[in-house]
């Protein structure tokens, strides 16, 4: 402690880094790890492992995603789904060997067909007056709402079960601000295990990755455009990309971009589908020197909010994971460059993609309304596990659970056998109560 007040009180009279900021050595340089220069002098550590496999895929079902996307300009948002009915959902954990960890159950949302799109506030039918009372009088006329944006999703998805023995299916997995691909450790070795072919990058900055002295090195965008060449590098057919925290962001930026490539996205306390934008009144927006000054209340803070239990068994996963190891100068730059405007409500409801979203209950960091808000209204094919006993860095603490969870995902496909079934006029009155949102979002759209 006094040694980390010490070299801040000299870089902050010298104005100088309290320390280099140097990838750190891998301790297994030859068990799958991989240096790849995304641009020049920038060079990201990757654990990519190949298994042998067979050259064998899946036909899977496809689904018609077909939605109309509204934003007004009194900030309202109307989300209206046309498309397929799914009536599969992923398994419960069965594995009775598993560690003791409850899970809640929430059914994935029930996209009914429809004919037509129905007023998005109807209006309910006047109730007659009493016999001898008079007539009350008739409401104002509403006023036609006008529309600032529309945006209409009309594809065909093939959805298909992800086995190891394909050779055509690659993961994907992203970990999020002061992390490392060694917090992956157990999903790494799980899924390269059952014969999956797994990638888990270093972001820049973090594990043994090179770290630019230059803020702008770590911005949204940056790391985006280095994700995009590291996901263009590995990529097959069908790719699944599996996200931590600020992670999620950057799988939903490549779900985008590649609709075609990506298959399926897991989003792992990733928060709510905001536009990012940095808090100025955040204590990472002190100069670095005082960070460094700071660094063993900030990691004590980070165990105390990131773990359920802050036992001897929490500490060592984190000196394990080299989570929150990074410089307070990367520290810095990664919660400042936090800036997006493009991931609002809009961006995350044009995914046709399935996602999964994994969430701990103890997490401090990430509330639960911000996944029940994507799941029930923003998502278009979307499922939501809570594990009770996780906390943010669920798949740390429960891997067992998160692993099984993940799995089941992985080979989930959707039947698709009633798709064209008859409903009754009780069913038809749920579609439309079901099929239709309304979400008041952030003052940013109605900019």
């Amino acid at each position: 402690m006094l040694t980390s007040i010490t070299e801040g009180i000299l870089c902050c009279l010298t104005g100088k880094a309290a320390d280099l900021v140097l990838p750190l050595g891998s301790s297994e340089p030859s068990d799958g790890f991989e240096f790849v220069e995304v641009k020049p002098g920038r060079v990201l550590r990757v654990r990519h492992i190949v298994p042998e496999r067979q050259p064998l895929s899946s036909t899977g079902s496809s689904v018609h995603c077909k939605r109309k996307i509204t934003v007004y300009r009194n900030g309202q948002l109307v989300i209206e789904n046309l498309g397929d009915v799914l009536h599969s959902e992923i398994l419960q954990c069965q594995d009775g060997d598993l560690e003791p960890c409850s899970t809640v159950e929430v059914e994935l949302a029930d996209y009914k067909d429809m004919a037509s799109s129905p007023d998005p506030n109807p209006v309910p039918p006047p109730v007659p007056p009493p016999p001898g009372e008079h007539k009350p009088a008739p409401p104002p006329r509403r006023r036609r709402r006008k529309p600032k944006r529309t945006v209409f999703i009309d594809s065909t998805r093939v959805i298909s079960s992800c086995k190891g023995t394909h050779s055509d299916v690659a993961l994907f997995f992203v970990h999020g601000v002061g992390g490392s691909l060694d917090i992956w450790s157990s999903q790494l070795e799980f899924f390269s295990r059952l014969g999956y072919e797994v990638i888990a990058p270093d972001l820049a900055g973090h594990g043994a990755s090179t770290a630019p002295q230059i803020a702008a090195a770590y911005t949204f965008y940056a790391l985006a455009e280095d994700l995009r060449a590291i996901f263009k590098r590995y990529a097959r057919k069908r790719n699944i990309l599996v996200g931590h925290s600020y992670g999620v962001s950057f799988c939903t930026f490549l779900a985008h971009e590649y609709p075609d490539l990506v298959h399926k996205v897991v989003m792992i306390n990733g928060g709510g589908p905001t536009a990012l934008e940095p808090s100025l009144c955040s204590i990472f927006q002190l100069p670095s020197c005082v960070l460094h000054c700071l660094s063993p209340c900030l990691a004590w803070s980070f165990l105390k909010a990131g773990f359920a239990r802050q036992g001897a068994k929490e500490k060592q996963l984190l000196k394990q994971g080299n989570a929150f190891n990074v410089s307070p100068f990367v520290l810095r730059a990664m919660m400042s460059g936090q800036y997006w405007p493009e991931g609002d409500e809009v961006y995350h409801a044009e995914l046709t993609v399935p996602i999964l979203l994994v969430h701990g209950m103890c997490d401090k960091f990430v509330p639960m309304d911000e996944d029940q808000l994507l799941i029930y209204h923003i998502l278009l094919f979307a499922f939501l596990k809570v594990i009770e006993e996780g906390s943010h860095m669920v798949m740390m603490e429960c891997p067992d659970t998160v692993n099984t969870l993940l799995h089941e995902f992985f080979l989930w496909e959707p039947d698709m056998s009633r798709k064209d079934s008859c409903k009754t006029d009780t069913e038809m009155t749920a579609a439309v109560s079901d099929t239709l949102h309304t979400v008041k979002i952030n003052n940013h759209l109605e900019k």
